[in-house]
Parts: structure tokens; sequence; C-alpha cells
């Protein structure tokens, strides 16, 4: 008698070494991209003045910077911010230079080139190189605790081996998403640390869905000593909440696809990272947090006592 009843019969364990070595690809890729091209780091990291100026039409980038180029800031970050009639300039500061100063020059420049009535400067921020470093860490450390807290709340809540793939799965999912950022070049600033935070919380999210599924069908075929291995269990599990998986990843891809396309350039890095996080967070659920907890162990055995220590956990 099968234990396991379920609407779908995809073998998606019987998959998991050819998504193995997809997985490997991917890592491989996002890792090299981080160590040869590196991270864009916003202003919020590296320190530096931002200037945004508001132009009555829409001008050419390459216009933006020929203007500024003479007084010194050809080199600086230009980038259409919301609308192509606003811009974002930034600079990053000498040891001498203040914000006004350099605020001061882009605006000349750009008057001397363009209308002067026609331009509105809207803001001037300084981030320094201290904040920007404290920021550094201050996002390091909140990846890290997260990862840590992971690990307790699911060691305590399902096993160890439990524990040990929802974080190989996390782990795989920020450097893929890292990795995407790295080689497409687009900002990484702090409402990016906050979408890989989310990340983290959608991927666990759905990976403890599929544990509880996995903890209930162990429970249940070891009490009725049915010949199910823990191969037929894990895999009959996640067919059983294949729908579910998959209904939550459409749903939230909906809004977060309007916020990246509707939302401006205010959140569209958020939005694209969060969009990158379900794709990774989705499969990596099936394919790498059930494998590498599979692989920390074969056909299990219980006796009466595991079986209800297991199932009196909550």
């Amino acid at each position: 008698m099968q234990l396991i009843s379920n609407d779908h019969h995809f073998d998606f364990i019987g998959k998991r070494k050819f998504a193995l070595i997809i997985s490997a690809i991917m890592l491989i890729v996002s890792l090299g991209a981080l160590a040869g091209k590196g991270l864009n780091f916003s202003i919020d990291f590296t320190g530096g003045t931002l200037v945004e100026v508001k132009f009555a039409n829409a001008p050419a980038i390459a216009d933006v910077r020929a203007a500024i180029s003479p007084k010194g800031y050809g080199n600086a970050m230009i980038q259409e911010f919301g609308s192509p009639e606003e811009i974002l300039i930034r600079v990053q500061n000498s040891d001498t230079e203040k914000s006004s100063t350099i605020s001061n020059s882009i605006l000349d420049g750009l008057s001397e080139k363009f209308t002067a009535d026609a331009i509105e400067m809207r803001r001037v921020e300084f981030v320094g190189p201290q904040v920007g470093e404290e920021l550094t860490r201050a996002g390091i450390m909140a990846v890290l605790i997260s990862m840590l807290a992971i690990l307790i709340y699911v060691t305590f809540r399902f096993e160890f081996r439990f524990a040990l793939g929802a974080d190989a799965a996390l782990i795989h999912d920020i450097t893929i998403v890292l990795g995407l950022f790295a080689l497409t070049g687009k900002e990484f600033s702090l409402p990016v640390i906050a979408a890989l935070l989310t990340v983290i919380g959608y991927s666990l999210n759905d990976t403890i869905v599929v544990f509880d599924r996995i903890r209930e069908n162990m429970a249940a075929n070891r009490k009725r000593k049915t010949p199910e291995t823990e191969v037929d269990v894990v895999n009959g599990s996640i067919n059983q909440t294949l729908s579910r998986t998959l209904m939550t990843s459409l749903t939230t891809l909906l809004v977060v696809l309007a916020l990246f396309f509707l939302g401006g350039e205010v959140i569209h890095d958020f939005a694209f990272a969060l969009i990158a996080g379900i794709f990774v967070g989705t499969y990596s659920s099936i394919y790498v947090a059930s494998p590498v907890m599979l692989s920390l162990e074969g056909k299990f055995k219980a006796d009466e006592d595991e079986i209800k220590e297991m199932e009196a956990r909550p």
C-alpha cells in the first residue's frame, strides 16, 4: 500500500543530480562574476555626493556627461531617476572636496550646455566613507545573523540535517542573486540589502512548508511500517505541496512585476532582486534544500521513541 497519495507524480528527487549540475554552474558563474566584476556599490556604501537634477526636456545621458566632464566629473555615475527628465549624478568626493562645491560645479557645467532656466537642482546628499563602511558591515552582519537564526530555528523545530538543507538553499539563493547584480552591473544599495533579507524569508517559508509535509509523512510511514524509502517520502511530499508552492510564487511574482515595471527607478533594483529571488527560491526549496537534507541520511529507520518525539514536535 502506498502511503503517499497526490495528484502529481513528478520525479523531482530522481532529477537531483541534474539539478545539482545546474546549481553548480549557476554558483560558479555567480562567484566568478563577484570575483571578476564585483558589485556596483551605491553611494550608500562607497561614500560620495549625490546630485538630483530635473530638466524641462529629457536630456541625453551622453550630453549630461559632456557638460560636467570639463569640471572634472567625467567618471560620475549618471542615470535616469523616475522619469527621463530627472537625472541622478553620483560623484566620489576627494579628500578636500565638499558636497556644496561639487553640486555648484555640476550645476555650472550643466548651465553652460543647457538653458539655465530649464534646470532645477532637486537635492544634494552626502555620505561619508566612514558611514559607507559602517553600512557595509551592518548589511553583512544582518545577512549572517539571519542565516544563523534560521539554522537554530530549523534545528529546534525539525532536525539538524533539515537545518543544513535550509541554510544550503539560502546560501545558494543569495549567491545567485548577488551574482546577477554583478553580471548586470545593477547598483547594489541599501534597498537591495532589504530585498535580500526578504528573499531569505520567502525562500525559508517555502522550504519550511515542504519540510513540514516531509516530517508528517516520515512519522506516518514509520508508524504504519509501510515500505516507503526516504526518497519516496521526500518526493511525494514535494509533489503534495507543489500546487501551493506554485500558487504562492505566481501571486507574489505578479505583485513584484508590477513594482518592477510601474514602480519607477527608485525601487527598480529592489524589485529586480525580489524577482530573481522568487525564481531561485522556488527552485531551491525543491532541488536544493530537500536533496541536501536527504543526502545526510539514506533510507531511514526509527524506533517507537523517535516516532513519538517527532510527532510531539510543534
